[in-house]
């Protein structure tokens, strides 16, 4: 089939299986050009298929050269229709990283669910025996608990009081403003059960049972933070919230992990376009200022840079990882630098539809976004017919 971008609102409905295939590849070729990692040589990531967690399986690989196992949980495609993107970058790099020599299996599931968590401890016990490295990069908006059955929901609302201020649709390049009224008390704890760490702290719990963890073994959580203009809705909102419960609950983990001398730590990582980013209200106007000041700056990065930086720079180092005050580790340093933010907030206050052309970079945000699922890539024709029915492969 033919397959061409459909857009409804924040979200795209189809993925082209070559274009994510292209992206794939490019992130690994980044990594491999970046030279070997002296680092963990199993992994298991949790969240493999888009984003920080794709990145992270692609640096584990080939970078560390290691085994890894992925747990996600994708649409597969049917006759006529495409699969989710995460579906065809999964099986991209599951035939990159086969073709290449390298451990690889995939989990397709609710990560939520008991059910997925026993899968993956029977794959790691029967494959690898120990886990040295577990990234945790679930994003979801909806999550069962597996002990009550109850499904949560989250949301992405102000605390205490209705918030306004600038947006803009990226497709349109229209600056609006937006007022959002703030969350009911259960909204934020619907959000914290859906976005915090207690599923995190549930596999971590449920791997040392299973002793599977090998000795000093260490897990990673993501998080953001951002700017003040952003907070109101984000850091100090519901989902604020559920990330200060995450990184908490690192603090539990590394208690948990006394006995095999492991470690949980959280890094805050860069504002980046995410199908999840793309949905909350005041973002994709901050991310498109601060995509034109980065690069301006040169030091500008998409998620297999960071995460490629994350690993040679602080995980994987002869040196202890640089921490902050609240002992996570930050991977947001360049774009919280004090020039970057001065000037993004110079540009905030000039921010409108007519301006946002000369002082943002929405065609950046833009075509990451298309890139996200497979489109605008260059030397792919897109008129061409694919075959939208790929499998994965090593897929348990």
């Amino acid at each position: 089939m033919i397959i061409e971008p459909r857009m409804r609102g924040f979200i795209c409905l189809t993925s082209h299986p070559t274009g994510c295939k292209k992206n794939v590849i490019n992130q690994i070729e980044y990594t491999k050009n970046k030279g070997a990692i002296t680092g963990p040589k199993n992994v298991l990531v949790i969240g493999a298929s888009t984003g920080f967690g794709l990145a992270s399986r692609i640096v584990s690989a080939f970078g560390a050269n290691a085994s890894t196992i992925g747990v996600f949980f994708e649409k597969a495609p049917s006759e006529g229709k495409t699969a989710s993107p995460g579906w065809y970058n999964s099986a991209a790099f599951q035939k990159e990283a086969l073709n290449a020599g390298l451990y690889a299996k995939s989990i397709n599931g609710d990560a939520f669910s008991d059910e997925i968590k026993t899968k993956t401890i029977e794959v790691i016990k029967n494959d690898l025996g120990k886990i040295d490295l577990v990234i945790y990069s679930l994003a979801s908006p909806v999550r069962t608990d597996p002990k009550t059955g109850i499904t949560h929901r989250s949301v992405l609302k102000p605390i205490g009081q209705t918030f306004s201020n600038k947006t803009v649709d990226f497709h349109t390049g229209n600056v609006s403003t937006i007022t959002i009224e703030p969350c009911a008390d259960s909204e934020i704890d619907n959000t914290v059960k859906v976005m915090g760490g207690e599923d995190w702290k549930m596999w971590m719990e449920a791997l040392l049972e299973a002793n599977v963890l090998s000795e000093n073994a260490m897990t990673l959580a993501y998080s953001y933070i951002g700017p003040q203009v952003t907070e109101a809705v984000y850091r100090k909102g519901t989902i604020g919230k559920a990330k200060d419960h995450l990184e908490a609950t690192a603090f539990d983990i590394t208690s948990l992990l006394k006995s095999i001398n492991g470690k949980a730590y959280v890094s805050v990582n860069k504002a980046l376009v995410t199908q999840a980013s793309s949905a909350i209200p005041v973002i994709p106007l901050y991310i498109s200022l601060l995509y034109k000041t980065m690069k301006e700056k040169g030091i500008h990065e998409g998620c297999i840079e960071q995460i490629d930086r994350l690993f040679r720079e602080r995980l994987y180092t002869n040196e202890a990882i640089l921490l902050d005050e609240k002992e996570r580790i930050r991977i947001d340093d360049w774009e919280m630098r004090e020039d970057v933010q001065d000037k993004i907030t110079q540009l905030w206050a000039q921010a409108d539809t007519d301006t946002l052309p000369n002082i943002g970079d929405l065609p950046g945000y833009k075509s990451d976004f298309l890139n996200l699922f497979g489109f605008g890539f260059e030397g792919i024709n897109y008129l061409e017919d694919v075959n939208e029915n790929i499998p994965i492969e090593g897929l348990v």
